[in-house]
């Protein structure tokens, strides 16, 4: 079934904002959005503020959400979609394929995780599966959504967004450990540390590594 056949059957024209801090990818992205019937693409977003004011502001039917922009991620921004504007369905777009970042894009309130580089074909079908109230995956992260849904389930972690190593790291900040410290325990960089702090701040909607603190110990995490 082509594209523009999956979306016909919708009998609407799927009104979508894009979101993606690459202006070159963000174009291309528009020019496959415009090969597709009953597509229109009425707003672009290169941040995550950007995204959801685009969003609050057009509510549109779909957004196709890149998962790392600068500002609030796009796990994030799909998290406050997901509560704020219940309407409005999100397909994230990644250059990664990462099983962390899957599963936290799917619980923050995603209907579908596509990888970047999917054929206007593809991203036709992902829209009007999604529109018509299905969840669609790329065939790239399909086995991990099974593996997920098949596995026994385990005792519950704290923060369930973050990943086993941003837990790590939290769990360090708990502990009352600067960058440097938490940098030479897990084998890290400095910077690396710090991008890993961004991202934990991002995903719990938190202001600094105080509040982190707090937070962690409040879940159990530290010593």
């Amino acid at each position: 079934m082509t594209a523009n056949m999956e979306l016909t059957q919708t009998r609407e024209t799927i009104r979508v904002v894009i979101a993606d801090d690459h202006p070159v990818y963000l174009s291309g992205l528009r020019m496959l959005l415009d090969l597709i019937g009953e597509v229109e693409v009425v707003g672009e977003a290169r941040t995550g503020t950007e995204a959801l004011s685009e969003i609050y502001r057009l509510r549109p039917h779909l957004a196709l959400m890149d998962v790392n922009m600068p500002g609030t991620s796009g796990i994030e921004v799909t998290k406050t979609i997901a509560t704020r504007c219940p309407d409005t369905s999100v397909i994230m777009l990644s250059m990664l394929e990462d099983r962390d970042t899957f599963l936290a894009a799917m619980r923050a309130g995603a209907r579908g995780y596509l990888v970047k580089g999917a054929s206007s074909e593809d991203i036709g079908q992902a829209i009007g599966t999604v529109r018509r109230g299905g969840v669609v995956f790329g065939s790239e992260v399909a086995n991990w959504a099974l593996d997920y849904l098949n596995k026994p389930r385990e005792s519950s972690k704290p923060f369930p967004e973050l990943t086993d190593r941003e837990r790590a790291v939290l769990e360090l900040v708990a502990d009352g450990l600067g960058n440097a410290s938490i940098a030479r325990r897990l084998g890290l960089s400095i910077k690396t540390v710090r991008n890993y702090l961004s991202r934990i701040f991002a995903k719990l909607q938190i202001a600094d590594r105080t509040e982190a603190a707090v937070q962690a110990r409040r879940a159990g995490l530290g010593n």
